[in-house]
């Protein structure tokens, strides 16, 4: 014998009562018999959810709760479930007697007599104004953010060269791409007077605002102004009295600026084109080396000894020199162009890069080799910054 046939029949209905009434959510039952689906029957809960009595609430049709900002398409989707007769769960704004707004959770579900008749809705009433007030202040927090990282995001690119020098017999492209909005990458091309011009490539470790602001203070100390920067020193013989410093002089000075941060770090490839004799002398601070391709064939230039930007203070560093002859094309890059991965986990290394490079011809960009980086990696979201600047000479 079940525990139903060892009570009576009104202890059961009774033990229903008490159930119901007893419910933290509203409980409500509507016949679907009657013009207007009136309701027959409400619980405790409907009663402290909403401010209105039992007395108050039989006999109404469910509609008195909404209200001018209740959601008429949400009104239409149970509308159309109680004409169709089917189940429905929605989120809607609802009004307690007393004229205040809450979330309402709605679920209604039809009941069958013995013939599949509907002869009653029920529905369940949640409150969910502290859940959906949270989500609110969560979309404007989001919204306030992405505001503020698209902000710091056109500080950063207003730090990228705005124009790049025009010099018969040279060509300069760059392309800076990265992962989220703000990246640890930078790059420029400075003229640095009438037969110099510098160009370099710099990647912080990381990604997001921290790195973007270490880049930025990097950069500040790689301008045109002689009095702040890295790429001039001190010569009363040298207009201006100061003179060009050796690539290898510029990354000892920004290592001993840099301050050291646990797991911070920049790696540097830095050179200065001598626009008389087409020599290229760089310096590679922890940084992959420049890919060269032109007549001559193509090559991974040598690296030149230094260590990261930040990991040693008192770090040496030395210089390579490349002789640039008429159709060569030199590129600095980040390492997030050479370890983009595809699908069976292979990395775009410097061979695959350098074979884009030769095969680039003079009407294509920089953004041919970004394109054969997205159709490798399946994906334009790509995982790491990805940063490209070539010199070309005509």
């Amino acid at each position: 014998m079940d525990r139903k046939q060892e009570m009576s029949l009104q202890q059961w209905l009774a033990l229903k009562d008490r159930a119901l009434a007893a419910a933290a959510e509203g409980i409500t039952i509507a016949d679907a018999q009657r013009p207007e689906r009136p309701l027959i029957y409400v619980n405790d809960g409907f009663e402290r959810l909403t401010g209105y009595t039992s007395e108050e609430a039989i006999g109404r049709s469910c509609r008195f709760l909404q209200g001018e900002d209740t959601d008429p398409e949400t009104v239409q989707v149970i509308r159309d479930a109680l004409d169709g007769q089917q189940d429905c769960s929605v989120e809607i704004r609802n009004f307690r007697k007393d004229g205040t707004p809450f979330w309402n959770r709605l679920s209604i579900t039809p009941v069958r007599d013995e013939a599949g008749t509907v002869t009653h809705f029920i529905g369940i009433q949640t409150d969910v104004t502290k859940r959906r007030e949270a989500e609110q202040a969560l979309l404007k927090a989001n919204a306030a953010m992405q505001h503020d990282l698209d902000e710091a995001a056109k500080i950063q690119r207003a730090w990228l060269p705005q124009s790049l020098p025009e010099i018969e017999g040279f060509r300069f492209a760059w392309s800076f791409t990265p992962c989220t909005e703000l990246g640890g990458d930078s790059l420029n091309v400075l003229r640095l007077d009438e037969h110099h011009v510098a160009m370099y490539v710099l990647d912080v470790s990381g990604h997001g605002v921290p790195a973007a602001l270490l880049s930025a203070s990097i950069q500040r100390w790689l301008s045109e102004v002689p009095q702040q920067s890295c790429l001039y020193v001190l010569d009363e013989n040298s207009p201006g009295g100061y003179a060009i410093a050796p690539p290898a002089t510029v990354a000892a000075r920004l290592n001993r600026r840099f301050e050291a941060q646990p797991g911070k770090f920049c790696t540097l490839v830095y050179g200065v084109l001598d626009l008389r004799d087409r020599s290229f002398r760089y310096v590679t601070a922890g940084h992959p080396p420049p890919l060269r391709s032109g007549p001559g064939g193509v090559e991974v230039c040598p690296l030149a000894h230094g260590m990261p930007i930040g990991v040693v203070k008192d770090a040496e560093y030395g210089e390579v020199r490349l002789d640039l002859g008429p159709g060569d094309k030199v590129l600095l890059y980040t390492d997030g162009a050479t370890e983009t991965a595809n699908a069976a986990d292979e990395m775009f290394d410097e061979h695959h890069l350098l074979k884009v490079l030769a095969d680039l011809s003079p009407e294509e960009t920089l953004d041919d080799i970004m394109g054969e980086l997205r159709n490798w990696a399946g994906t334009d979201a790509l995982e790491d910054d990805v940063t490209l600047l070539l010199v070309e000479t005509t």
